[in-house]
């Protein structure tokens, strides 16, 4: 405390003025290629200028409007950080905004640039309202099927997790806002989230949790937060080997991390093992972290670093040239994003079967709707990254409006199976909507929608062999009635242009085009965590002991069928692969090549995935995406598709050396349309 360097009193004015120069040459707005590297140096200069009290004001949490804020230095021309919800939008209860599709949603439109424009657009509206601290993406993997918050998150691959996150990030922070991966790292639960320990083997921390994190660090991601749950015993939000080993050190994290709320356990540890932000208030970080540093049970030089590191990511972002200018109450609504909601609505609709009833024909007359979620859909998850809906088009109102009066469309609830029977009967076709709830702090106790919509569905079915189920939902869900429907399309939670865009996929007006970021499993128990040690834990201990199996790479490993199979996704035309082949055009790059072809009659998209089978030898499961591409051809349209592989990506985690190790063997590469749907197969040695 006492060698702490300060400003002399006398020449204080003189060398504010002067470091406002310097700290203030950087564009307004611009992003640099690597934005840190600048801003760090910006911030340290201006750290090694300031008080402890002004330091602290930096690394703990203020009450304000916002979910969560720390408070201005006017000295220093440092604004005050305003954070909100959520990974889907602005969230905690703030009107005015738009009620996107779930941020999964949005990965099952397996669409990089749609999922910028998704970003871009969050983060606008953030900006609108004031905030320059965007608390998301949420990067963990879905591990467990009914995990409460997979709404949020990209799904249970991590290369797939990946690539999305890379343009999320990437939008979000163009507004010269910071985007917030978490929650770092391994809250794959919400039962008991607050006093699990996920304990976690090596490899499989950094071949499928750690991925997303990684790839959002080279992104340029400005700021992580850590997790509620325990890691391997340890607090994830004073864990000295996922927060300083890991993800500062190892992956190279220059921004700062925060704690979840009330996350924080303890000043010292949390300080010292790699906290540097305690959210949403001071408990640990204010008057006792002041002591800590008094008493130098935690170094002044750390206290300087998480300054340093928050203000790193102020300058890198552009939020030190650009103080917050919104307020709360602003309206951030407009119809550009109202056209934007509904395309990533569509474009994340899956149709998981159609045995020939979809698109609807022109010459159906009499449409029935079917269940409570043809009026009142479910549109959303609930939790902090709750979205306040302007609007939601009802399915009866998006295709109401489409038949303009050529057809009767005409509505009945869930409550009476029989009676909706037999209101189905006397259409042409009939279309159940059914959906299911998530949210965070709880995870579902089931896959199942529950009895009665399972029993409205099979009353209906036996009446109107023309029988559509839409499943508005927040992952996977079970379906027995599979075998009984001919058509099904799953929509995850699609935000308030449900009606329009269900609607359009319905009338093939649109191509369906996206695809399951997730297993689709047959039962509760079918999925590779199942067991009550693996989760929710025995005495909060979670063993996380499928090591690299989750999702698609534990059913291929055991030779299970899903229900549907991670990958999956069908479309109102056909297409075709052929010509795979490969070259090495450096030694740091293998590239694939193959043709899609459109048989079909109508235009469509496709999202061709290049799976990877390691030799035996190594340990891995039997396939693992390791590249994709989405292609819209016209009928009889072909196109050559090159999917890039670095050969960073045929390493494996060696727990031995504690580093990443270069395979050599047989290779067998997998290209299709899903995880089970493979057209082309070649092997290579390296």
């Amino acid at each position: 405390y006492k060698s702490e360097r300060r400003l002399e009193t006398t020449s204080d004015a003189m060398k504010i003025i002067l470091l406002s120069l310097v700290l203030s040459l950087s564009i307004v707005g611009a992003i640099p290629v690597n934005p840190m590297d600048s801003a760090r140096d910006r911030a340290k200069l201006l750290v090694s200028n300031m008080t402890m009290d002004e330091k602290l004001v930096l690394v703990s949490g203020v009450k304000s409007p916002y979910v969560g804020s720390t408070a201005a230095i006017p000295k220093w021309k440092i604004p005050p950080l305003y954070l909100q919800d959520g990974p889907q939008g602005v969230g905690d209860g703030l009107k005015q905004v738009t009620f996107w599709p779930c941020t999964l949603a949005a990965v099952s439109s397996w669409d990089t640039k749609l999922m910028y424009k998704y970003a871009q657009a969050i983060g606008w509206e953030q900006k609108v309202k004031g905030v320059n601290i965007h608390l998301g993406p949420m990067v963990n993997i879905a591990r467990i099927p009914t995990g409460g918050r997979n709404f949020e998150s990209f799904g249970e691959d991590p290369h797939l997790s990946s690539a999305m996150v890379v343009p999320y990030v990437q939008g979000v922070q163009s507004n010269g806002i910071m985007a917030t991966v978490k929650h770092f790292v391994d809250n794959n639960q919400e039962l008991n989230r607050t006093l699990t320990s996920a304990n976690v083997p090596q490899r499989a921390q950094w071949e499928i949790y750690y991925p997303a994190f990684k790839a959002a660090v080279d992104a340029g991601v400005a700021s992580a937060m850590c997790s509620y749950n325990r890691i391997n015993d340890s607090y994830a939000c004073e864990n000295d080997q996922t927060l300083n080993k890991d993800l500062k050190n190892r992956m190279g994290f220059k921004g700062f991390v925060m704690s979840d709320w009330f996350a924080t356990h303890s000043t010292e540890r949390a300080a010292n093992n790699g906290l540097d932000q305690e959210m949403p208030d001071g408990q640990y970080f204010s008057a006792k972290l002041k002591a800590a540093i008094q008493k130098g049970t935690v170094p002044t030089s750390r206290l300087d670093d998480m300054a340093i590191r928050v203000l790193t990511a102020a300058y890198a972002v552009g939020i030190m040239n650009t103080p917050p200018s919104g307020n709360p109450n602003a309206n951030a609504r407009n119809s550009t994003h109202d056209i934007l909601s509904r395309t990533i609505a569509i474009q994340s609709t899956v149709l998981l079967k159609n045995n020939g009833t979809l698109p609807l024909s022109s010459s159906y007359k009499k449409i029935a709707l079917v269940g409570d979620d043809a009026t009142k859909p479910r549109a959303g998850g609930d939790g902090s990254g709750m979205v306040m809906p302007p609007y939601v088009i009802s399915p009866l109102q998006g295709i109401t409006n489409r038949v303009a009066g050529k057809a009767s469309v005409k509505a009945i609830g869930s409550s009476e199976p029989s009676k909706a029977a037999q209101f189905a009967s006397q259409a042409d076709v009939a279309i159940v909507f059914v959906s299911v709830s998530s949210t965070e702090g709880a995870d579902r106790k089931t896959l199942s929608l529950g009895a009665q919509n399972d029993k409205l569905i099979d009353a209906v079915s036996k009446a109107q062999p023309n029988t559509i189920v839409v499943v508005f939902g927040p992952g996977a869900v079970l379906m027995p009635f599979e075998p009984k429907v001919p058509a099904i399309i799953m929509s995850m939670y699609p935000g308030q242009e449900c009606g329009n865009a269900i609607a359009s996929i319905l009338f093939g007006d649109y191509n369906p085009s996206g695809k399951l970021p997730v297993t689709f499993p047959v039962s509760d128990s079918q999925f590779p965590a199942s067991s009550p040690k693996s989760y929710p834990g025995v005495n909060n201990e979670a063993s996380y002991s499928e090591g690299l199996l989750v999702g698609y790479r534990w059913y291929d490993q055991s030779q299970v069928n899903p229900l549907f199979p991670f990958g999956h996704g069908l479309s109102y035309t056909q297409f075709t692969y052929s010509n795979l082949a490969f070259t090495f055009p450096s030694n740091s790059i293998v590239q694939f090549s193959f043709t899609v072809n459109n048989t079909g009659s109508v235009q469509g998209s496709e999202v061709a995935q290049l799976y990877l089978g390691f030799p035996k030898e190594v340990g891995e499961p039997p396939q693992v995406l390791k590249g994709f591409q989405k292609v819209n051809l016209n009928p009889n349209q072909s196109a050559q598709l090159t999917i890039n592989v670095p050969r960073t990506q045929f390493s494996v985690w060696n727990v031995v050396s504690n580093n990443w190790q270069d395979t050599k063997g047989d290779y067998t590469v997998f290209v299709g349309s899903s995880s089970r749907d493979i057209r082309l197969k070649t092997t290579f040695s390296l």
